[in-house]
């Protein structure tokens, strides 16, 4: 059986109403049952269940279509400008402040985990509410979300509404690219004429690989290429301050393991300090305690978001130094 292909064409939110509007109208003159019901009030797309059915497809199809757009995904951002190691609130602030600063640039998030996120679906000790003190109540406006504002800290009802609603704002952006379930195995380095060690980018490889390296046998990795890497592991843990410890372990970095918990000298500490602390390598979030041995801040969220803008920041400052030694590495 030959499969015809038919031209792609990209839905942008204005297609979405039209069609949206388009169907609503079909579909409620001639679903007379459902027009009153309380989901065809609710909501603009409206179905004629006793007619549904959805539009014919070949297994093939779809195998193809996911394969064809992650490979050229792999392709298109095997030379990234800005690799962001870690997708929880710190990376993916990053990433958002990033995407929207410098359309120009290719910004790819690394993320070992099926779901992003990290540490911010749930508040402190698996609760739900999530606690930011001020300023940061400014980027949760910038979001949209709305909050409970307690004097000198805000409360959004639940941690996941945050991040879920700053990850679907981060990867709508056309130049950001999620790569989840996807680890960061090691570093790029390149040496300078002058002796000087940078980052130049990341190995990856599939969790999943990367879990059973022990019990396979030698399963290679793939690598990205990038100007500044932003590492946003988190403090120290099965995945955890990956880039610190392993510039550690090479003797290139000195870490300080994380202090105890502080909550008014963590998040001043962690915001202030985000920076690059190795050519080629911003650190931000906790990860950044593993280095510094910042306080451990617990169930508020503040330093998180604003380490992630501060290291947006930090990054573009470095850009067009660290790409000039990239283009002479060469």
């Amino acid at each position: 059986m030959a499969v015809e292909y038919l031209p792609r064409r990209f839905v942008g939110p204005a297609d979405c109403i039209a069609l949206s509007e388009q169907a609503t109208l079909s579909l409620k003159q001639r679903n007379v049952f459902n027009a009153d019901s309380p989901v065809s009030k609710a909501v603009s797309a409206v179905y004629d269940w006793d007619t549904f059915k959805f539009a014919p497809i070949r297994e093939s199809m779809v195998s193809r279509a996911m394969t064809r757009r992650y490979f050229a995904d792999l392709e298109k951002y095997a030379e990234s400008d800005i690799v962001i190691v870690g997708a929880g609130s710190a990376g993916l602030s990053a990433a958002y402040v990033l995407g929207k600063a410098r359309p120009d640039l290719k910004i790819a998030i690394i993320e070992a985990n099926v779901a992003v996120g990290g540490g911010c679906f749930l508040g402190g000790q698996l609760f739900s509410a999530m606690v930011l003190r001020k300023p940061a109540d400014s980027f949760i406006r910038e979001l949209g979300l709305e909050y409970e504002d307690e004097g000198d800290y805000i409360v959004v009802k639940h941690a996941a509404l945050f991040i879920t609603t700053l990850c679907s704002k981060a990867l709508a952006l056309p130049n950001v690219k999620l790569f989840n379930a996807t680890c960061v195995e090691d570093l790029i380095t390149r040496t300078t004429d002058s002796g000087e060690t940078r980052v130049a980018g990341v190995v990856t490889n599939w969790t999943l690989v990367s879990m059973h390296h022990d019990d396979q046998s030698c399963m290679d990795p793939n690598t990205i290429n990038a100007k500044v890497i932003i590492s946003c592991t988190g403090h120290d843990g099965p995945m955890g301050a990956f880039c610190v410890k392993r510039l550690a372990e090479l003797g290139l970095l000195k870490r300080n393991h994380m202090g105890c918990l502080d909550m008014n000298r963590a998040e001043d500490s962690i915001v202030k300090n985000t920076r690059e602390v190795f050519p080629g390598l911003v650190c931000a979030g906790m990860e950044l305690s593993e280095c510094d041995s910042h306080n451990r801040m617990g169930p508020t969220f503040g330093a998180m978001v604003l380490s992630g803008v501060k290291a947006a920041e930090e990054a573009l400052k470095v850009y067009e130094l660290r790409k000039k030694q990239d283009l002479e590495s060469y």
